[in-house]
């Protein structure tokens, strides 16, 4: 980008906020914290909240770069597994199988990103 006459730069970059992956990021933390509120589960808690913010992580991290999708996969596809094996040992959709299948649609998500991002020669 080249300055203007006003010394800014004439093109502003085009950056593009991951409101799926906040939206993610926050139904995974929440449903940490209403473990805890309903059952008193602190490791719901600790898992929530620490896979909200990862998720959180990665949606700030792919806001900026469209292209750094790694944390965000890594969050959404080790929850897809974990709370995946879970909802089938259990059979109960809440809040297993729920998580599990946001996860599964979060990895989609990203796949279909990786597909329609421009690839450099």
């Amino acid at each position: 980008m080249e300055p203007s006459d006003t010394g800014r730069p004439s093109e502003v970059p085009n950056m593009s906020v991951d409101w799926v992956g906040y939206g993610y990021s926050a139904l995974v933390a929440s449903g940490g914290i209403m473990g805890y509120v309903k059952k008193g589960s602190v490791p719901s808690l600790a898992a929530g909240l620490l896979f909200g913010g990862i998720a959180g992580i990665g949606a700030y991290r792919t806001s900026q770069n469209p292209k750094d999708i790694w944390v965000s996969l890594a969050a959404s596809g080790t929850l897809a597994g974990v709370m995946g094996m879970r909802f089938f040992k259990s059979r109960k959709f809440m809040p297993a199988g729920l998580i599990a299948t946001a996860s599964v649609l979060m990895v989609g998500k990203i796949g279909v990103g990786m597909l329609q991002t421009p690839h450099e020669p």
